[in-house]
């Protein structure tokens, strides 16, 4: 079982989780979402004001789960990451892109790598 966090711990945990604010047309309000826990949404007037909202219901849902000794989701931030990942792609466009890398003179890492950056 998990320590519990002190309540000077939760603010700053909170902090650290994956938000997104976005202005939804049909309500006229901006809502805030986290990723780790995709079944909250809070709303707000602005998006600063829907960002405190979520971070409340974040903090109250943590309360919560702690109370209850539930897991409570780590913040992606504070995972690590190797910096690699596998992708099986098409063979036809698995030879289309080593012959592109081939023309450019760079290796298929550095073309891909390209690529996702743009």
């Amino acid at each position: 079982m998990k320590k519990a966090r002190t309540k000077r711990q939760v603010p700053r945990i909170v902090k650290r989780y994956t938000y997104t604010i976005a202005w939804e047309d049909e309500d006229g309000v901006f809502v805030g979402r986290v990723l780790e826990f995709p079944s909250l949404a809070a709303h707000g007037t602005s998006a600063e004001k829907a960002l405190q909202e979520i971070q409340k219901v974040v903090r109250q849902v943590i309360a919560d789960l702690e109370e209850h000794e539930e897991d409570v989701p780590e913040p992606r931030s504070l995972g690590s990451f190797s910096g690699r990942f596998n992708l099986r792609i098409p063979s036809s466009l698995h030879r289309h892109l080593s012959v592109e890398a081939s023309r450019e003179g760079v290796s298929l890492n550095q073309l891909v790598l390209s690529k996702l950056r743009s």
